[in-house]
């Protein structure tokens, strides 16, 4: 059998069940961290419940995941998990999600372990959303699970800081109401509300213009030009503000 016919016959067999993303849909994808708590707890020894340092390391892999080729217009990151809103007019790879997956999990594994200096993996998939309000939804959803996982995350470490198990812990945190937690932390002088933003509401990356001096030798003069440099937000905003936020990136690009 010549090449080419045996390349044609066996390609079949990785084509055929290739999803692309319709033209029109936004996309916006989502890495997790595979065994991070271990990682981050028992492997490496991080603070817990919050470190700046792994803060940090998640932050520089969503800029990384930002210039590796795709067109992405925000990314956001709380605890292990990174988000990623694509430019409506993606269409890197002709849109199959196989492609997308599989460099961005390849990609933020290799950045991050870079910046650690071991071993962390990510998976990753892909949400296709109909609709504007359906990507300002999916990134208000993700930041609301960032204040819950946080007040929660800060009760159970302060348990277990307090000499609690696991389990126990575990089970005191999770019979407990909202309000409750609140008291909790309070009780042994820590106000959840005083906390840093980045804990409760994530992080976002995104591009901002400002002015740059430079010189004009033809004119022999000192000018300002528009440049465009990527921003890590750590003071996001919260409700119908970040919704109005997320609006207005998605307006900007389709100017």
């Amino acid at each position: 059998m010549k090449f080419d016919d045996l390349d044609a016959r066996m390609r079949v067999f990785e084509t055929a069940h290739d999803h692309c993303a319709l033209p029109g849909l936004y996309l916006v994808a989502r890495l997790d961290g595979r065994g991070f708590t271990r990682l981050t707890k028992e492997v490496h020894a991080f603070e817990a419940p919050f470190d700046e340092r792994m803060r940090d390391l998640m932050a520089q892999t969503v800029v990384h995941l930002m210039g590796c080729g795709f067109r992405v217009i925000y990314g956001y990151t709380q605890s292990d998990e990174i988000s990623l809103l694509f430019h409506p007019a993606e269409g890197t790879y002709g849109r199959k999600l196989r492609k997308y997956t599989s460099i961005l999990a390849g990609e933020a594994s290799a950045q991050f372990s870079v910046l650690l200096g071991a071993i962390g993996v990510f998976d990753c998939r892909i949400s296709q959303l109909p609709r504007e309000q359906d990507v300002v939804d999916y990134f208000r959803w993700r930041q609301e699970d960032a204040g819950r996982n946080a007040l929660n995350a800060h009760c159970y470490w302060h348990l277990r800081k307090q000499g609690h198990t696991v389990a126990q812990a575990t089970g005191q945190v999770r019979g407990l109401r909202t309000s409750a937690k609140h008291d909790l932390l309070f009780e042994h002088g820590i106000n959840f509300n005083n906390l840093p933003l980045w804990q409760k509401r994530g992080l976002g990356v995104y591009q901002e213009s400002y002015e740059k001096e430079g010189f004009d030798p033809k004119r022999q003069q000192t000018i300002l030009t528009q440049r465009r440099r990527w921003k890590t937000d750590y003071d996001l905003s919260l409700g119908a503000d970040y919704e109005s936020f997320i609006r207005q990136l998605l307006a900007q690009e389709s100017e």
